[in-house]
């Protein structure tokens, strides 16, 4: 995909005001999602097969604002950045990369997401303690998915 569609679907979003944008053109797809001031754009090569005609998923509806415990309020959640599968360990049996209770600095691993058959190490982008562990060991996430509570 050309990185100057790329480019103009970006500024499409920031002016539109919608959450959420993907698009398929044959074998690629990209999805772009505005979570906070920044979009992030995430890009995925789908499986061989037939050629898919270019579509647009339509975005998810903003939501009004809720007030929400502290623990469970965005700013103080790892969220998964792609969909895979979970792990909190570098190998089965092994000690678990953070446990609740666990400091953590800014960089530290926190667990691994295998997305096709690629072990993506998820690092903390925040200092502070492990208050929950939303997630089981092998279970699967979808991206966005909070992961840890950091407080």
């Amino acid at each position: 995909m050309d990185i100057r569609k790329v480019k103009k679907l970006i500024e499409l979003l920031e002016e539109s005001g919608v959450a959420e944008i993907e698009i398929k053109e044959g074998e690629e797809s990209v999805r772009i999602s505005r979570h906070g001031a920044a979009p992030v754009t995430t890009y995925v090569q789908a499986a061989p097969g037939p050629a898919a005609a270019p579509a647009a998923l339509p975005a998810a509806p903003a939501r009004a604002p809720v007030d929400e415990p502290e623990a469970t309020r965005p700013e103080n959640s790892v969220t998964a950045p792609m969909v895979g599968t979970f792990y909190a360990s570098a190998a089965p049996g092994a000690k678990a990369f953070v446990d609740i209770g666990s400091e953590v600095k800014v960089g530290q691993t926190l667990c691994i997401i295998e997305a096709m058959k690629m072990m993506n190490q998820i690092e903390s982008d925040k200092s502070g303690r492990i208050a929950a562990v939303l997630v089981k060991n092998g279970d699967p996430v979808e991206f966005g998915q909070p992961l840890f509570v950091i407080e």
